[in-house]
């Protein structure tokens, strides 16, 4: 086909898209093995990396070596038009993770929280009242960024279920206000003088183990009888326990004896009036306790004595006196056996706690005999701990 001079020549449809979608120079496919170069074994890498070109956008890189077989190396090298800039702006540091404030050494620039509340000991009913008045600003411990707390104490050493006491949970605050009083009913003095009182708050958890938020100590020798002490106190970690205080009895509750020589009729009248804090035996979380006495050594074994049960209560009131027929100068050879069992149809009974007033006891409960011995035809009535063990059988 001819063409006369100046005359554009005419190009078809076909042509012309054929022309407009041309790929050009097919490229060839890089390899996995091009983005991780292999180095013969002894050459360091800096020796084998060739130096990069001179161009008029960037000049060389001075101040920084290029790290190698990094994701910015690679992609400059898939992406030629980007590797002028890339070598010329200087690698930037890598940001380090943010610190983790739900940890361990979190709490040394965190605060807990602090916890408001109230103490006092009446000695006349040898009761420890204990007023939970509110805390503030609790460690969040849920997704929420709030927490479901509650109060929970114990005493120390001796610290089991028996002496515990809680109170109710609030719900969604890191500010409670619980406004709640809990009594500790048979304190004596003796356990003024040794016993710490631990108050923990913790956050409560329907679906896992509840979780610890922090806790104070008061040692009861700081309170003055019959007068109210208030604290606000930062709450701290879990402090350790004091191993030797674990190995001591376990406390499983509080009994109230009175005792009474009768010189009248000769004859030592001791009376079980009740008990307070005992230890849960039974699924439902409660016991039905009845008591049992027994003055030692007992040749004809006809010193056993037993209250009624009461049922499913910690805290029963028997008011029950046995007497036991004994001349004065004989008490001293004696001892005096008082445990708590927990009544079971069909099955063993389980003992709860026991102890032992007499010669050869100490502390309060030598106290307390010495006491009946100096003052007879008066009643003298004492609080004593109960505990796990117990000198002498114990067979129900």
């Amino acid at each position: 086909m001819t063409h006369r001079r100046g005359e554009k020549p005419a190009i078809s449809i076909q042509e012309h898209m054929a022309i407009d979608v041309s790929p050009g120079p097919i490229q060839p496919i890089r390899q996995i093995s091009d983005y991780f170069p292999r180095y013969p074994r002894g050459v360091p890498p800096q020796a084998l990396v060739p130096a990069p070109a001179a161009t008029a956008a960037a000049p060389p890189q001075v101040g920084h070596a290029r790290p190698l077989c990094s994701a910015a190396a690679a992609e400059s090298e898939e992406k030629p038009e980007r590797a002028g800039a890339a070598a010329g702006a200087s690698p930037s540091p890598r940001r380090d993770e943010e610190p983790d404030v739900e940890g361990d050494d979190s709490d040394d620039s965190t605060t807990l929280g602090t916890l408001d509340f109230s103490l006092l000991y009446d000695q006349e009913n040898n009761a420890l009242h204990c007023t939970i008045n509110k805390a503030k600003g609790l460690k969040p411990m849920d997704y929420n960024g709030l927490s479901d707390p509650y109060v929970k104490l114990h005493l120390l050493p001796g610290a089991s279920k028996a002496n515990k006491l809680r109170t109710k949970t609030l719900h969604n605050t890191l500010n409670p206000v619980w406004s709640e009083t809990l009594t500790y009913y048979g304190i004596t003095d003796e356990d003024m003088v040794r016993k710490t009182l631990r108050i923990s708050v913790c956050d409560e958890d329907k679906f896992r183990h509840n979780e610890f938020i922090g806790e104070t100590r008061i040692p009861l020798k700081k309170l003055k009888p019959n007068q109210l002490k208030n604290f606000n106190n930062c709450l701290e970690k879990q402090l350790p326990v004091n191993k030797t205080e674990e190995k001591s009895l376990e406390e499983r509750g509080r009994i109230m004896i009175s005792l009474k020589y009768n010189t009248q009729k000769s004859c030592l009248v001791v009376g079980i009036i009740r008990c307070a804090h005992l230890a849960a035996m039974d699924a439902n979380g409660f016991s039905d306790p009845y008591v049992k006495t027994y003055l030692k050594p007992d040749e004809n074994k006809k010193s056993k004595h037993k209250t009624a049960v009461k049922k499913k209560t910690l805290n029963p009131e028997f008011n029950e006196e046995f007497c036991y027929d004994i001349k004065y100068a004989d008490l001293t050879k004696k001892t005096l056996e008082v445990t708590v069992w927990d009544y079971d149809i069909g099955k063993s009974n389980d003992f709860i706690g026991g102890v032992s007033l007499g010669i050869n006891a100490n502390g309060e409960r030598l106290k307390h005999w010495f006491d009946c011995l100096k003052n007879k035809d008066k009643k003298i009535e004492r609080w004593h701990t109960l505990t796990n063990e117990l000198p002498g059988s114990l067979n129900d």
